[in-house]
């Protein structure tokens, strides 16, 4: 008897291990013998409300009340629909490391994010942020190219697996250039403006924003997502986001139009109609 129960728990810690320790995966290969990302991809968190963690809040629009700043009518308005669900975070450590006279400027963002966020006015998102916007994108890999495609604004981004030299220009998406560290495609992106945001919690950068990210299937339908940020201007330090992007299995999914543009030219422009229209 003693032997039967020495033998039952010498199996029960041979699977917990097993279950602890899954055998590395090896992804398909593309052309030129990489990892194979081809396909459509999306996030499934709240990183683009918040990307540190954070209780379920309305969202931030503030007017001055009698005793300080309140939530402005219009978000209360929304209700449920206008609320940020709560998030565990993405963030590496738990926080953005932001320099004191920064961190105020974020606070400053998030208060006025109604007005300030560029995604509201459909803007492109950046790198980073179009990632885990809610949206899908789609990578198209082949020996000599990789290439992104986003829904939202119809962002697209071309990886340069040469080194190109330093960005001819600063832009909204930035200059991407990309090699592969064994199962790992690594994106260096530089060259950004200093116009996006990461979040809708008025977490920013400036123009010497530098962003390092990686790429690892770790099963069929998923790949490990992970981006080192430096911002010496913004940050004390350089600090990472990491999440899960999940295969979209829809059998006849694809990226379908979302050009925002014409959804925002009341809110941008609005103001200067001969007749405003009523709010």
């Amino acid at each position: 008897m003693h032997t039967t129960k020495n033998t039952i728990v010498t199996l029960l810690l041979f699977a917990s291990l097993s279950m602890a320790q899954p055998a590395s995966y090896r992804a398909p290969r593309a052309d030129g013998g990489h990892p194979d990302l081809n396909g459509i991809w999306q996030t499934m968190n709240e990183a683009d409300f918040d990307l540190e963690a954070h209780v379920a809040r309305p969202a931030m629009a503030v007017r001055q009340g009698p005793y300080g700043p309140v939530p402005a009518a219009p978000v209360l308005a929304l209700g449920a629909i206008g609320a940020v669900p709560p998030s565990l975070g993405v963030v590496e450590g738990g926080e953005i490391p932001y320099k004191p006279e920064m961190l105020a400027r974020k606070k400053e963002n998030q208060e006025n994010w109604l007005t300030r966020d560029p995604e509201i006015k459909c803007y492109l998102p950046g790198i980073p942020r179009a990632t885990y916007i809610p949206h899908p994108f789609e990578v198209f890999q082949n020996a000599r190219q990789i290439f992104f495609a986003y829904e939202f604004a119809g962002a697209v981004r071309n990886i340069f697996l040469k080194d190109p030299g330093p960005a001819p220009v600063d832009s909204w998406m930035g200059q991407s250039f990309g090699h592969w560290e064994g199962e790992t495609l690594v994106i260096d992106v530089t060259g950004f403006n200093d116009q996006t945001w990461f979040d809708r919690a008025g977490n920013f950068h400036s123009d010497s924003l530098h962003v390092v990210e990686r790429y690892t299937r770790t099963s069929p339908d998923v790949i490990s997502y992970e981006a080192t940020i430096e911002d010496p201007k913004v940050f004390t330090r350089p600090w990472k986001i990491q999440m899960p992007l999940y295969r979209r299995q829809e059998k006849n999914m694809q990226l379908l139009d979302f050009k925002c543009v014409e959804f925002v030219e009341e809110l941008m422009y609005g103001q200067w109609r001969k007749n405003p229209l009523p709010r």
